[in-house]
């Protein structure tokens, strides 16, 4: 075989290799929903569609890290997320074991009912004060699930016009 073909076939399985690594999905959406008495929400046909099968997979429920919500991720995203922790935290080092300990307290694994609801455990709805009028949005790599009084007040309380500008204009060229 010659020096050519060689190089070409370690180029091309480094393309490959490169082309099935695990992306995050990055959804687009804002939807006002309604949380039932059971604790269930129908989630948006248009996350679904973006979805696609990932919807099959499920999804993970967790506390707000930052914010007063619960975050939810595709399994898909939830298991980035969980590497992303294996590859800089160590299971042997006391601290950063609390801190994966923590970050993964109250989470929860769920699926899609047959009529594509989704269950919020009593404990997470108490924890983000969701009632009845919720909001389901994107964030990049997650969504979030808010009351909707809640989301309208950190919208206009948890960054000023100003202050948003400019991160924008300092983070993004």
């Amino acid at each position: 075989m010659s020096e050519n073909v060689k190089k070409w076939e370690k180029v091309y399985i480094f393309a490959a290799e490169k082309s099935t690594k695990r992306k995050m999905s990055y959804l687009v959406g804002h939807y006002n929903c309604k949380l039932d008495a059971k604790g269930r929400v129908l989630v948006p046909s248009e996350f679904k569609e973006q979805l696609g099968e990932q919807v099959e997979e499920g999804f993970v429920l967790r506390p707000g890290l930052h914010a007063h919500c619960i975050e939810l991720y595709t399994k898909k995203d939830w298991d980035e997320v969980q590497d992303q922790l294996r590859s800089k935290f160590s299971q042997f080092n006391k601290k950063q074991e609390a801190a994966m300990r923590k970050y993964n307290a109250g989470a929860r694994f769920v699926k899609l009912d047959g009529s594509g609801r989704l269950l919020i455990t009593k404990d997470l709805a108490e924890k983000a004060s969701l009632v009845k009028d919720i909001v389901i949005t994107s964030v990049t790599t997650k969504m979030e699930i808010w009351d909707k009084n809640l989301y309208e007040q950190s919208l206009n309380e948890d960054l000023s016009d100003e202050e948003f500008f400019d991160l924008l204009s300092e983070n993004i060229n």
